[in-house]
């Protein structure tokens, strides 16, 4: 990575709130209309919107991001540009659920009779799927360790009904999350990770960063959450551990509560790396990791093999075209850090 590009960025709020797309006719179901774990869905029709000639694929997307909407535009967007246009020749429902493997289930069960090609984006989403179904096509998205969870025989033969695209690029990123939060505060001692618990994410970051620590002089406290409600609890934990930074394991309700991470980190004066830009726009110290609407446009290239002919089988799964480093450095002066200028170097954005 080269240069720095130094730019304002407004914080953005990433607040979940559960709703249900259906194609470009939004069909929202707010917070206090939502009942049980996905709720009701009315999927319209393919043969409402389908020309009269001409087979209409139809294309299920089930999500669990903040940004799941504009995830979405960057893969019907790419899709377009291969030439499919929405009710002539695809035809994509989307449904968007809390980070839970029954709320994902749940949604993935609604549109199997009705789809022709599963998405799934993130981690628990790849797994629920997995368990959902072994025949439909899928491809997954930005999900962490598709061969260590078992979503694929290997990257390069998926040898199943699934592929697609992975959020970690190599078994060593966790590990150098833990070596640029080590630049930027070298008397790190005792790091809390702190994890959804049942994450699949989970295992495999810790495996990483089990590897790298004892070189770095650095003692690792695993804490684990089941939801938003337990972050606080969760940050007073760290204190009594008397940690003295902080790596967020990369997972769907680690992403949906951005913002409240960012606070509560900064509100206990801990230096903090993410997996997520998103979490250092709201105010996280640093963050590596994949550009989220590229690998939405990548995952377009998928259905387009898939609609053509190929088989999840015999598509390797990508890792993401490139990783980044955003920097906060309006938090690092509030925590009393500097960040090296190597480091800075190295930054794609740094937050002023």
């Amino acid at each position: 990575m080269s240069g720095v590009t130094r730019r304002k960025v407004v914080p953005v709020s990433v607040t979940f709130e559960p709703h249900f797309i259906v194609s470009y006719g939004v069909i929202r179901v707010r917070r206090r209309e939502f009942i049980g774990e996905v709720g009701c869905v009315i999927l319209l029709p393919v043969a409402a919107l389908a020309q009269a000639a001409g087979k209409v694929w139809r294309i299920g997307s089930v999500s669990s991001s903040a940004v799941a909407d504009q995830l979405l535009h960057a893969l019907t967007q790419r899709l377009a540009a291969l030439g499919y246009v929405q009710g002539r020749n695809i035809f994509v429902s989307s449904l968007t659920v809390p980070p839970q493997p029954k709320a994902i289930e749940g949604a993935i069960t609604r549109l199997i009779p009705d789809i022709d090609i599963l998405v799934v984006w993130g981690t628990i989403g790849g797994a629920a799927a997995k368990r959902m179904t072994s025949t439909l096509p899928t491809v997954f998205l930005s999900v962490g360790a598709p061969v260590d969870i078992g979503l694929v025989q290997s990257l390069a033969h998926p040898g199943g009904n699934m592929t697609g695209v992975t959020f970690e690029a190599a078994t060593d990123t966790y590990a150098k999350r833990l070596q640029m939060l080590k630049e930027i505060v070298p008397t790190l001692e005792r790091v809390a990770v702190l994890g959804a618990r049942g994450d699949p994410n989970v295992p495999f970051a810790l495996v990483s960063l089990e590897k790298a620590a004892p070189a770095m002089n650095v003692q690792l406290m695993p804490v684990y959450v089941e939801s938003a409600n337990d972050l606080p609890t969760a940050f007073d934990q760290m204190v009594r551990d008397h940690v003295s930074g902080l790596i967020v394991v990369a997972g769907g309700l680690m992403f949906v509560n951005s913002r409240l991470i960012a606070e509560l980190s900064l509100a206990y004066r801990l230096p903090s790396c993410h997996g997520f830009r998103e979490t250092v726009v709201a105010g996280g110290l640093i963050s590596l990791g994949p550009d989220l609407f590229a690998i939405a446009r990548q995952g377009a290239v998928y259905l387009d093999k898939i609609l053509r002919g190929a088989k999840p089988a015999d598509l390797p799964v990508e890792q993401p075209d490139r990783y980044e480093i955003h920097i906060n450095l309006k938090t690092a002066r509030r925590l009393g850090l500097e960040v090296p200028a190597s480091l800075l170097a190295r930054a794609d954005e740094v937050i002023e």
